[in-house]
């Protein structure tokens, strides 16, 4: 199973089964269900906070009613008004057609998302981990010539290279499927055609990113050779006698980004079997040097997503040097390299102390980029994965947004979030942007709707206890709610600004809490000052006093997003979307018309004289406009409340990482966030637990 058979024979031998082999264990970690996202837990929060402000307001109104005398049945069917009244119930609505409008956005931006609720989480990305070829490079490997030890151009190591680089079995070779391979036999075969007629492949022993090499046996009339390419470090390892001169030749190659193949060589005897120990005691043949060099753009990709406060770090099994310099030209901090054996000889606390300076990590194993992933979301970072292969699987499972490219692997695209139509950082800009935009929108819906809902219903709740009557109907109530709530759905529509998607926004469930009860007694206080005047001034009765307060409550409630949508100055320095201003203009015109109809006091309304008519305008007017004020005092309060939590950056908070082993570093300022990393380690403990017995 997994298994793909290109050429020859083979006798397979059964060393394991299930979970393990190698497939077998990479699809039992695929298989464990994904942890909540960062959108997910905060709407989870979110709603719990929601279910206490109902839960106590309508159990006060129920027993205050009751107090009071009311029916018992009034008292239930008003509580349960005013407890979905308090209820954003369009949420799930406004949040899905947010996440199906990004979706169609994204597709023409070459950005397909495989699971709707990870747009908002793109949007939250901090840190994106990517690969090298491909990505930040053309990834169309060029060869460029063959060297001896003395860094001299050698024919002899170009025939070997094209031996060493051969596939399948028989009498004629065939380039191999790598896409070194396949350069260099592109650029070369034909001018060696007739010097590799006489040779033939007798078996091979495939790359792998263990062994950081492979090998072949061929046959040619002066007897068997086993042939060994890789990188470097790895081939070197293996060499009885590296020529002294040969550092200086892979420094010189090193140093300007070349990709560098080593080759080794040895005489071989039929009786032996190609395995792993038999790759040693070899002779050193030289170096095959390829071009791969950075894309056009790429440095401009990297600028935009520094703006975007998005940090790029490379995890590469190219060589640490060519790594280096690869992100040197293109704009990455190269100020630390990790490779696979300085982390092997990391802890995770150390690890996650370095990984705040360290953005290039080299020679890596599959499981060692899971392990760098999780030790950065450990610290309270959305983190993104970009990969394109089978390795990649785990990485890319483990990242809080997994992306891939249409033209990768099937395990790698099964186990992504978002596929790329085009392997482009630019593209993947882009698909943040719009998760920015989505997760914008949403969260102005929770402000406007969890501070105007919280307010009318407790004018509606304070009221009932000093009006004779009831200061509305539940069926006027749910009445009012479902224009409210109809008009709002045109949020997902609406413009951002600028400055909202320079940086990642996360749910904070006490900022909310803070809108809530800052903005709602605005809301109340113009309820009241309606109470009063339409019972002091115009003497009132209870049909003329609830149609009053629906319009008025209406009208406040859907025009208001007008002046909270935006930090900036309403309606001059930004205007909403055409769609959202026809549908709140709507939702109140509506409303409007169900009061003046014939068919108004089968609702419980009456007719409006002209002059409530105007002074609900001029109360209307006086209440966007002291939002406004309030808006602009609420932004100055929270911006000072946040510059002593950044200046406390460096003190750390303690959370145990994923085996309950060495507590991981967290700063104080993610540590509302670190909490979302605990609820994930718990998570995997459990369902780690689920698929393996219990053990």
């Amino acid at each position: 199973m997994g298994t793909v058979v290109t050429a020859g024979t083979a006798t397979g031998i059964v060393v394991a089964t299930g979970a393990g082999t190698h497939f077998g264990s990479l699809a039992l970690e695929l298989g464990l269900e994904q942890p909540q996202t960062g959108f997910q837990i905060g709407l989870g929060r979110f709603s719990r906070l929601l279910m206490v402000m109902a839960g106590g307001l309508t159990t006060f109104v129920f027993m205050a009613n009751l107090a009071l005398g009311r029916p018992i049945i009034d008292a239930v069917l008003f509580s349960l008004a005013i407890a979905v009244g308090i209820t954003p119930e369009m949420l799930p609505a406004v949040v899905t057609i947010s996440l199906s409008n990004g979706s169609r956005h994204l597709a023409q931006r070459k950005v397909v998302v495989k699971r709707l609720i990870c747009i908002e989480d793109l949007g939250d990305v901090q840190v994106l981990f990517t690969d090298k070829t491909g990505t930040l490079t053309e990834g169309e490997l060029t060869f460029e010539v063959a060297l001896d030890a003395a860094g001299e151009p050698s024919r002899e190591v170009l025939r070997m290279g094209l031996i060493a680089t051969a596939s399948g079995h028989g009498p004629t070779l065939q380039a191999g499927h790598s896409t070194l391979d396949r350069a260099l036999w592109a650029a070369q075969a034909d001018a060696l055609s007739a010097e590799l007629a006489s040779i033939s492949a007798v078996t091979t022993l495939p790359f792998d990113h263990v062994r950081q090499r492979s090998s072949i046996v061929v046959s040619h009339p002066t007897g068997q050779r086993l042939l060994v390419k890789g990188a470097p470090e790895s081939v070197l390892s293996r060499c009885v006698n590296a020529p002294k001169e040969l550092t200086v030749t892979l420094t010189a190659q090193f140093a300007r980004g070349a990709r560098v193949i080593a080759l080794a060589q040895r005489p071989w005897s039929p009786e032996e079997s190609l395995t792993n120990e038999a790759e040693s005691r070899l002779t050193f043949v030289g170096l095959l040097i390829y071009a791969d060099v950075p894309k056009p753009g790429v440095r401009d990709a990297i600028t935009r997503l520094r703006k975007l406060n998005v940090d790029v770090k490379v995890i590469t099994g190219d060589n640490p040097k060519v790594a280096q310099r690869v992100c040197h030209e293109i704009g990455i901090s190269t100020q630390t390299v990790l490779t696979a054996a300085d982390l092997d000889s990391l802890s995770d606390e150390q690890l996650a102390r370095a990984l705040r300076h360290t953005s290039v990590f080299a020679r890596v194993s599959p499981e060692q980029k899971q392990r760098i992933i999780h030790i950065q979301r450990s610290l309270g970072t959305d983190v993104a994965f970009l990969g394109d292969g089978v390795n990649d699987a785990l990485a890319l499972h483990e990242a809080d947004v997994g992306i891939s490219v249409d033209t990768a692997t099937d395990v790698a695209k099964d186990a992504a979030d978002v596929v790329l139509l085009e392997k482009d950082l630019n593209v993947l800009a882009d698909g943040i942007v719009e998760g920015r935009r989505v997760f914008a929108n949403t969260i102005k819906y929770v402000a406007m709707g969890s501070s105007s809902n919280f307010g009318n219903m407790f004018s509606a709740a304070t009221a009932s206890l000093f009006l004779p009557f009831l200061p509305m109907l539940p069926s006027q109530i749910l009445l009012n709610n479902l224009l409210y709530d109809a008009g709002q759905l045109a949020i997902s529509s609406d413009r951002v600004d600028e400055e909202q998607l320079r940086r990642p926004s996360h749910w904070d469930i006490s900022m909310i809490r803070r809108y809530m009860l800052f903005f709602g007694p605005i809301s109340s206080l113009f309820d009241f000052s309606t109470f009063v005047l339409m019972l002091r001034v115009f003497d009132a009765d209870a049909a003329l006093f609830r149609s009053a307060w629906f319009i008025e409550s209406l009208a406040t409630q859907t025009l208001v997003i007008f002046i909270i949508r935006t930090r900036r100055q309403p309606f001059w320095r930004s205007r909403a979307s055409t769609t959202l201003t026809l549908a709140s203009l709507s939702a109140v015109g509506i409303g409007a018309l169900l009061i003046s109809l014939p068919t108004a006091k089968a609702l419980g309304f009456t007719d409006l004289p002209w002059q409530v008519w105007v002074s609900i305008l001029g109360l209307l007017s006086v209440y966007l406009t002291l939002v406004e004020l309030g808006k602009r005092f609420f932004a100055a309060e929270t911006g000072r409340a946040e510059r002593p939590r950044a200046r406390g950056l460096r003190t750390t908070q303690g959370v145990t990482d994923k085996r309950g082993r060495q507590p991981v570093k967290v700063a104080r300022a993610h540590h509302h966030q670190s909490r979302r990393a605990r609820r994930f380690v718990q998570h995997r403990r459990t369902s780690r637990r689920t698929m393996t017995g219990g053990r």
